[in-house]
């Protein structure tokens, strides 16, 4: 059982990993054209994870799949190598239970209300203008989910990706080594033009109706974090 489990964790991370570059891309564009660029980058992005096939199988299966089988993994008492505490085994779960679902949440349930003042923001609508309006009028709050989340996930594929090349390539191309130096330098590589297109994007100035204003603002104040 725990080397299925295994290998159900590690054979869902390639499919998670394409949808985060092609998600990712997104935001990584605004350091190039601001919003605009990025809602463009991601209407090209969901042909790949918002059709129905797509969403269904190489989005939410994979990632309930890896998550799910790496939680039965811990708590059959396989995973002493790696103990909670460690920051592969936190940033996993930190974005399985709390980030990830916060994100799905506020980016695609909440808008999704047919209830007015919301009246289910189409997906046409619900561009990179949401982000910005929600950079804007709530900072704080959605700089740490963001960061948090980017973080967290980033962090986690580096480690993985090096845990799986020693489970499957180690015999024929050699030992990936632990470097925590170079850890963290992949990370901010992968990181960081994350947040600074999302920065671009916090800076410009809003380019939306006062009506669909009203209705992201709805969407927003339906989770508790914005009712604070």
């Amino acid at each position: 059982m725990p080397s299925i489990l295994t290998t159900l964790a590690q054979g869902s991370a390639p499919f998670i990993s394409t949808f985060l570059l092609v998600h990712l891309s997104a935001p990584i564009m605004a350091n190039l054209g601001g919003a605009s660029l990025a809602s463009q980058a991601m209407i090209l992005g969901r042909e790949y994870y918002q059709t129905s096939f797509g969403h269904r199988f190489l989005v939410v299966i994979p990632i309930l799949t890896h998550g799910l089988s790496a939680t039965a993994k811990r708590i059959m008492g396989n995973s002493r190598s790696r103990p909670l505490r460690n920051a592969f085994s936190i940033a996993g779960y930190a974005t399985m239970f709390f980030l990830l679902p916060q994100h799905y949440l506020l980016h695609h349930i909440l808008p999704s209300n047919p209830n007015p003042p919301i009246l289910a923001v189409s997906p046409s609508e619900l561009d990179h203008e949401y982000v910005k309006f929600g950079l804007q009028k709530w900072p704080l709050i959605n700089w740490c989910l963001y960061a948090g989340l980017t973080i967290a996930v980033v962090w986690h594929a580096t480690e993985g990706s090096r845990i799986m090349w020693n489970t499957w390539l180690a015999g024929k191309a050699g030992v990936w080594k632990k470097n925590a130096g170079r850890h963290v330098a992949t990370v901010i590589a992968g990181v960081l033009p994350v947040l600074t297109g999302l920065f671009a994007i916090s800076r410009e100035p809003l380019m939306i109706f006062a009506s669909t204003a009203e209705r992201y603002d709805a969407a927003f104040r339906q989770h508790f974090f914005f009712r604070l």
